[in-house]
Parts: C-alpha cells; structure tokens; sequence
C-alpha cells in the first residue's frame, strides 16, 4: 500500500533551513508543527512551532529529513499548502502557498477562507 500524500509540503530550502534550526536546539527529534490560529490582518494566521512530541489527532508525514505534524483542526485550512524558505532583500521567512486561501495579507502570515 502507497504512503498518502502529505497535508503539507516541504520545499527542500525550507526542510535545510529547519534541519538547522532543529540542530540548533540541541534536542534530537524536534518536529516542525504548522497549525492555524484565528487572527491576523486577513482572519487566520499560520503558526510555526518545533515539538517535542506529536499530540492526539496530529497528521504526520516526513520530507526531506524533517518531521512535519499539522494537527487535525489545522487540516482542513492548509491541505494542499507548501511551505518555502524564502530570503530577500527584507529577509528570511518561511512563507505558505495555500490553495484554500481565498486572499491573503500583504506579508503573507494570516489568510482568509
């Protein structure tokens, strides 16, 4: 039986940036956890987060080296998403392409549905 897709996808730049992050902690094992919190300019905002452990109802996948958990409330606001590292003349940011977001606000952090 084939692996399900993931909720989520990893670029490789952003599963490099967060294998270095997760070195940095100095812990083995960290997961990235994306999740989604009512609030922002546009309604929702991601939220980004190293766990320690998954938790009840967490959707697991691994890529590129990574441990990526979206919980399952999250779920239906970032199915199809990808997550890029992204650094430009302003910065480095993570930054999602979710195909559940009707607009988003200018620095890309919150969307609406």
């Amino acid at each position: 039986m084939a692996d399900a897709p993931a909720p989520v996808t990893l670029t490789e730049k952003a599963a490099s940036r967060l294998k270095q992050m997760i070195a940095s902690e100095g812990e083995d094992g960290l997961a990235f956890r994306i999740s989604v919190a009512g609030g922002g300019c546009s309604g929702f905002s991601y939220k980004f987060d190293l766990a320690k452990e998954s938790e009840p109802g967490d959707i697991a996948s691994n890529q590129h080296g990574v441990k990526v958990l979206v919980d399952d409330m999250s779920l239906l606001y970032v199915l199809g998403a990808q997550v890029d590292y992204v650094e430009d003349l302003i910065g480095a940011s993570f930054q999602v392409k979710n195909p559940n977001a009707e607009s988003s606000c200018g620095c890309g952090s919150s969307f609406s549905v």
